[in-house]
């Protein structure tokens, strides 16, 4: 029997793989304003293949101070937290030990972040290799996913600050 190399501390970038960011706005559950949602994932095309790649980003986003599953996780409450959104010109700029993306976000995202001073950042451990960055994504193939009660357990989630520059 053989065992994964990636132990829960250690890992390569090259085994996390292709990382990419998306982001989209709905109302919150009470109906009384929107939520900006940003989606961390990767397309699970690392090196060592994807299952290998899952437990290495589980890694990074726990050695981040993230939780995998669980409660959702209050930026503003962890200041130490290395986790941080920065908002400005249009761009969604998410920054982790292990992971710097930027992202064009929508207009009406970029209005609900702003307003609430809040984003919703969700980090998929499980591969999404459909939503190729660079490539539209339907809503009907992004709720797919992030809907799914198995990307939804093993993710995790935190609500991030929006910090812009100056």
């Amino acid at each position: 029997m053989t065992s994964s190399r990636t132990a829960t501390s250690t890992f390569t970038q090259a085994q996390l793989g292709t990382q990419a960011l998306i982001g989209w706005s709905g109302e919150h559950p009470d109906g009384d304003r929107g939520v900006a949602f940003l989606l961390a994932y990767s397309l699970g095309d690392g090196q060592d293949g994807p299952e290998t790649g899952e437990l290495a980003l589980r890694a990074a986003l726990e050695r981040s101070g993230l939780r995998i599953g669980g409660e959702t996780l209050d930026g503003s409450q962890q200041p130490g937290l290395p986790v941080k959104l920065v908002v400005q010109a249009g761009q969604a700029v998410l920054t982790m030990p292990h992971f710097k993306a930027q992202y064009t976000v929508p207009r009406e995202w970029l209005a609900v972040a702003r307003s609430e001073g809040v984003v919703h950042g969700m980090f998929a451990t499980r591969p999404w290799p459909a939503a190729v960055p660079g490539q539209p994504v339907g809503e009907e193939l992004l709720r797919s996913f992030v809907c799914d009660p198995e990307t939804v357990r093993t993710s995790a989630h935190c609500l991030l600050p929006v910090r812009s520059l100056g």
